[in-house]
């Protein structure tokens, strides 16, 4: 890679870093290059861990090497992954935990934080090297097969996706789910909800609201025994597995050395929320801070925290930095739509939700049922957005 090149940096390698990554990677001049920094050695295909964390056999597809993600991309030689843990981010320039060419500290002429939120296992990787993982993965399904009763905290999206693939294939095995809400997924239309009650009326599984569950200090067993379970309704659940869906931290950490520079003192990162305050435009609010932009889950936009409304983001912020570069002023504004997910619920079945537009006047949510569901949830795409089209199962295993 030339030193002459000017650095755009996008920190954070997972599915919105990865897009606009690509994005900028595509449009941007050539005397700038992108450089995507992450610490895990692959691509981490989160959208399959719940799955892959009960179905054997795939694991091994959910980690994607980054070596053709610049593949597409004009003067593709000249971009980069960089793989290290951004400690700091600083106005001109980021701080990593090793070298890369000879210093710990990259300039950049902007940065883009795709940091996210830390989740919990298993939907959520605390490895970084592909070995370690699919081997946590292959431990977690050896867990599930040999435990009769499993209990999912959490009625969200995983917590949802796993208490249906586990019932439907392990259908002998008493699975529930405990949810703090009065709902399910309670971000959505109550239609969501009702949905995901009848199909979990139809395969077996059990639903306990209002109430959440007590984790002691040391975590649970998890070692084949039966345990008991304390709920905050006061009840004690009997299982002998418990898988935690539950919350998301905001990476902001990066940011903390930054001060605000607004009239009102108003911090660089919402204290109510975590995540980092940002204009339509994807840059900090606070105008000092004008090349650095956020995107996806740590990005204060008030949009769901989804890959769609990210890859939306991407788009904003490659346009706007492309602009910038330019000499023009940064105009792309990212519009908040309507919350929608795809959501599995079993093997097979599936279904695209989109809340109603009430900027359009909709009251009804738009509802997609489907049953096109594969059991390697179509991985293989994910590994072609990366520039590696798979001609052999072996290449899997890279």
């Amino acid at each position: 890679m030339a030193t002459s090149l000017r650095n755009i940096i996008v920190v954070g390698g997972s599915f919105v870093g990865r897009t606009t990554a690509q994005e900028l990677a595509r449009i941007v001049p050539s005397t700038h290059r992108v450089l995507l920094t992450e610490p895990h050695s692959h691509f981490h295909h989160l959208f399959t861990f719940p799955r892959f964390a009960i179905v054997p056999g795939q694991e091994h597809k959910s980690f994607i090497p980054y070596t053709g993600i610049f593949n597409a991309s004009p003067n593709s030689s000249s971009h980069g992954v960089i793989q290290a843990r951004v400690l700091s981010v600083k106005p001109t320039h980021i701080e990593l935990d090793r070298e890369w060419q000879g210093s710990k500290e990259v300039p950049f002429d902007y940065v883009v934080l795709a940091t996210g939120t830390r989740l919990s296992k298993p939907a959520a990787m605390d490895d970084d090297d592909k070995a370690s993982s699919v081997e946590y993965l292959k431990k977690h399904q050896a867990g599930v097969k040999k435990s009769q009763s499993i209990l999912i905290v959490g009625g969200g999206a995983v917590g949802v996706q796993m208490a249906t693939d586990l019932k439907e294939y392990y259908p002998e095995k008493e699975v529930t789910v405990v949810q703090s809400r009065p709902h399910l997924m309670p971000s959505f239309h109550s239609a969501l909800h009702d949905l995901i009650k009848r199909r979990f009326d139809e395969l077996g599984i059990r639903l306990i609201t209002s109430s959440r569950v007590t984790v002691p200090p040391g975590g649970f067993p998890n070692d084949g025994s039966t345990f008991g379970v304390q709920l905050t309704n006061g009840t004690t659940e009997s299982t002998q597995f418990v898988i935690l869906a539950t919350g998301q931290t905001p990476n902001n950490q990066l940011v903390a050395d930054l001060k605000s520079s607004r009239p009102d003192g108003e911090s660089v990162v919402n204290p109510d929320n975590g995540f980092i305050r940002v204009r339509p435009t994807m840059q900090f609010l606070d105008e000092q801070y004008s090349t650095l932009f956020a995107v996806g889950d740590i990005a204060d936009t008030g949009a769901q925290k989804a890959a769609r409304p990210g890859s939306a983001q991407a788009t904003v912020v490659a346009k706007n930095i492309q602009a910038l570069i330019e000499g023009r002023t940064a105009e792309d504004k990212f519009v908040k739509g309507p919350g929608a997910i795809h959501l599995t619920l079993g093997m097979k079945h599936n279904v695209i939700f989109r809340n109603p537009n009430t900027a359009e006047g909709q009251t009804e949510p738009w509802i997609n049922a489907k049953d096109d569901g594969r059991e390697d949830m179509n991985v293989e795409a994910m590994w072609e957005r990366l520039g590696i089209s798979v001609e052999n199962p072996r290449q899997y295993h890279l």
